[in-house]
């Protein structure tokens, strides 16, 4: 008798091994960490062996801080030559790349030096496809072609935020039709990131807490799957969504608390390097499919965008995978496990939204600041389905009519 509960036992640990996701992990940035870390800019750069430098921003903020011309002279001072091209705002333009890709063709740029936060990186990025491949830069967005090249990108980090700095992704705006659209690739990430938490003390509250809302969704869309999951993989993920929820909460009252920022900072790369992802067979991202268009169309900011979808998406899939979301209730939320399931995890879906509260983000449409018409919320769908060409998410997989009617629960 002994022996055979004893074989029993393997054969169960054998069907788990069986069940297990295969996953690759590959996170090739050099990442440069800590207070004046961006003095160091000039010799990394150096170190790639370029001839000519993009040096990509936004708005004036890195004029005003003093960081640009800081940037400048480290590049002077390795020899490096240099060209500049501001103006990214946040849902970065197509308008602006196409820019981007003929200034580095006439100027024979090698390099791209992206100095802002994730939209100057995504923008960096397009412009390296658009640079390294022949044809509309658009088509890799659209999932027209593939991309086989980049140009080399380098970072100088200052919003905790997107990931962008270790992620092989990017997302631009296309102003025709104001579609909001992804790419991912491995030969877009970049070769170093330089992180100076002290460069993002002087961030408005707002964009603060929707940094920390897209830092811990980054890792959401991959913690909501299908899949038997590592629970190493999952560990991680709990403990940095925890972590970025602690440290917001701190940033709301202490903005310029070092540690809180520099745990942000970090907790911001590793949520989308992949780490998080070990293991998920990729995750759902339905949340953040449903924000893109939000963002096309309203010119949101990502994360409080997120925010205000998230209740409604999970609360629509949750019988797709309720032990899941019983587990994010007791294990990230705190919240105790009751006798029913689908209860505990709605608390922890309100817990959740109650945390969204206390960073002052919003959970709805409305708090969001917008009133989308009924024609605006099909519009929505319609974009999202890609004109009813797919699907998305995994949890449950949501078409065009249950696309609207997340936007519409949302309102």
């Amino acid at each position: 008798m002994r022996r055979k509960i004893q074989n029993k036992k393997k054969t169960n640990i054998r069907k788990a091994e069986i069940e297990m996701t295969n996953f690759d992990y590959y996170a090739p940035t050099k990442v440069v960490f800590g207070k004046g870390t961006e003095d160091q800019v000039g010799e990394l750069v150096k170190e790639q062996g370029c001839t000519k430098v993009l040096v990509h921003y936004g708005s004036g903020s890195v004029k005003k801080s003093g960081l640009l011309d800081r940037i400048y002279q480290s590049l002077e001072q390795a020899g490096i030559p240099f060209v500049s091209l501001g103006g990214v705002v946040p849902n970065p333009r197509l308008s602006l790349v196409y820019q981007g890709i003929e200034l580095c063709k006439k100027e024979k740029v090698d390099f791209i030096l992206a100095v802002g936060g994730g939209s100057v990186i995504d923008s960096g990025k397009a412009i390296g496809y658009g640079v390294a491949n022949e044809g509309d830069v658009w088509d890799f967005y659209e999932r027209k072609r593939v991309a086989t090249g980049c140009l080399p990108i380098g970072v100088v980090l200052t919003i905790a935020a997107a990931g962008s700095e270790m992620s092989n992704s990017s997302v631009i705006t296309n102003e025709d039709g104001w579609l909001k659209r992804g790419y991912g690739n491995d030969c877009c990430r970049a070769r170093f990131a330089v992180m100076d938490p002290e460069l993002t003390m002087t961030l408005p509250k707002y964009q603060t807490a929707s940094g920390c809302v897209d830092i811990m969704m980054h890792t959401m869309e991959r913690y909501f799957n299908q899949e038997q999951n590592l629970e190493l993989t999952d560990g991680f993920s709990e403990h940095l969504i925890r972590t970025v929820m602690e440290n917001a909460l701190i940033l709301m009252k202490e903005p310029d608390n070092y540690k809180a920022r520099a745990e942000v900072m970090w907790a911001g790369s590793l949520s989308h390097n992949g780490l998080t992802g070990c293991g998920t067979a990729g995750g759902d991202w339905a949340s953040h499919q449903l924000e893109h268009e939000l963002g096309g169309m309203f010119d949101v900011a990502h994360g409080a965008g997120l925010a205000a979808v998230w209740g409604s998406w999970a609360r629509y899939v949750l019988e797709g995978n309720p032990g899941r979301f019983v587990q994010f209730a007791v294990r990230v939320m705190g919240q105790k496990k009751g006798a029913d399931d689908t209860e505990t995890a709605l608390r922890g879906i309100r817990a959740m939204e109650e945390f969204y509260h206390q960073v002052e983000m919003p959970t709805s449409l409305s708090e969001l600041g917008i009133n989308p018409t009924e024609e605006q919320l099909r519009s929505l769908a319609e974009k999202c389905s890609h004109f009813g060409n797919r699907t998305i998410g995994c949890v449950k997989k949501l078409d065009q009519e249950d696309m609207y009617r997340i936007y519409k629960m949302a309102m």
